[in-house]
C-alpha cells in the first residue's frame, strides 16, 4: 500500500486537499505515511485505517474529475468494513473530519483489542459456508473464538479467531478440499466478539458527532440493508466491528435490485473481483490509486 494516493494527491489539487485536511485533524503528516511510509507505520491498523479512508475520497475526487456525471447519477453505496465510511461520507451522513475522527477513533480501539489478545484472520477460497463453519465448530477450542467474518463472494469466506486455531483450520480447510488458504496481513480478528473492547469507545465517538439521513441507500456490512435512521447506522457501525461483513449479499442485494454499473474506490482491485464472481457482465470500473 506503500505510495497510495500519490499519483491523484500530485494530479489533482482537491485530492491533495484531503490529505492536508486530514493532517489537521489526525495531528500527523498522513501524506507521508501513505506516500512513503518511513517507518513502516501502515502495517500497523491506527494508520492503515485513516489511510485508506482518505485514499478512497480521494479516489472518489478523481472520479468527480473524471466523470462528473457519474458522481452526479450514483443511486446507492456500499463499502467494506471501514470501507461503509467512506460510503456514508459520500452519502452525506457524515462530513470528512467528523468521519475521519470516528475512524481514528476505531483504529486506535481495533490496535487495542488486537494487542490484548493474540489473534488473526485467514482466508479460504473453494468452500461452501457451511463447509467453513463446521471446521469452525470442529477444530475451536474450549476458550476459543473461531468464526466466519466476511462472506465476500461464493466460495471465498475469510475467518477469524485466535492464532492457534487461525492455525488449525488452515491445515482443516487444506484436507477439506479447499483450493486455497491465506493468512491475512492485519492485526487481529476483525468482526468477532474480540473486537468487544473497542465498541464502547467507537460508539463513544458516534454518540458525540451530527449525522444526517443518507442522501442514497447505503448498504449496511451487517445486515446487508439500507438503513435511514442515523440511529440506527450508529448502532450497526458499532456492531460492525464485532458482526461478519455480509459483503456478498450486500453485491447480491443490488444485482437484484437491477444496479448494473459499479465503480470501485481505493486500491487495487478486490472488490472488482468480488462482484464478478457473482455476475461476470456486470460493470464495474476501478479507478487508480
Amino acid at each position: 500500500m506503500v505510495g497510495m494516493g500519490r499519483q491523484l494527491a500530485e494530479a489533482l489539487p482537491a485530492a491533495r486537499a484531503l490529505y492536508d485536511r486530514a493532517g489537521a485533524v489526525l495531528g500527523y503528516d498522513l501524506a507521508e505515511i501513505c506516500f512513503e511510509d518511513p517507518e513502516e507505520e501502515l502495517d500497523s491498523t491506527v494508520y492503515s485505517q485513516p489511510a485508506l479512508f482518505v485514499t478512497s475520497l480521494a479516489a472518489l475526487e478523481a472520479l468527480r474529475n473524471q466523470a462528473p456525471e457519474v458522481v452526479e447519477q450514483c443511486q446507492a453505496a456500499a463499502g467494506l468494513s471501514l470501507g461503509e465510511y467512506t460510503a456514508l461520507v459520500f452519502a452525506g451522513v457524515m462530513d470528512f473530519e467528523v468521519a475521519l475522527h470516528v475512524v481514528q477513533q476505531r483504529a486506535e480501539a481495533m490496535q487495542a483489542a488486537s494487542d490484548e489478545t493474540p489473534s488473526g484472520m485467514v482466508s479460504i477460497l473453494g468452500l461452501e459456508p457451511e463447509q467453513v463453519q463446521t471446521l469452525c465448530d470442529q477444530v475451536r477450542q474450549p476458550g476459543e473464538i473461531l468464526q466466519p467474518a466476511n462472506f465476500l463472494c461464493p466460495g471465498n469466506v475469510a475467518v477469524s479467531g485466535h492464532n492457534s486455531a487461525c492455525e488449525r483450520i488452515a491445515d482443516a480447510a487444506v484436507q477439506a478440499g479447499a483450493m486455497k488458504v491465506v493468512p491475512l496481513a492485519v492485526a487481529g480478528a476483525f468482526h468477532t466478539p474480540i473486537m468487544q473492547s473497542a465498541t464502547q469507545r467507537l460508539a463513544d465517538a458516534l454518540a458525540g458527532i451530527p449525522m444526517a439521513k443518507p442522501r442514497i441507500p447505503v448498504i449496511s456490512n451487517v445486515d446487508a440493508c439500507p438503513h435511514d435512521d442515523p440511529e440506527d447506522i450508529r448502532q450497526l457501525l458499532v456492531q460492525q466491528v464485532v458482526s461478519p461483513v455480509r459483503w456478498e449479499d450486500s453485491m447480491a442485494r443490488m444485482l437484484r435490485e437491477g444496479f448494473d454499473s459499479f465503480y470501485e474506490l481505493g486500491p487495487g482491485r478486490v472488490l472488482r473481483g468480488l462482484l464478478r464472481r457473482l455476475d461476470r457482465k456486470v460493470s464495474c470500473e476501478s479507478v487508480e490509486c
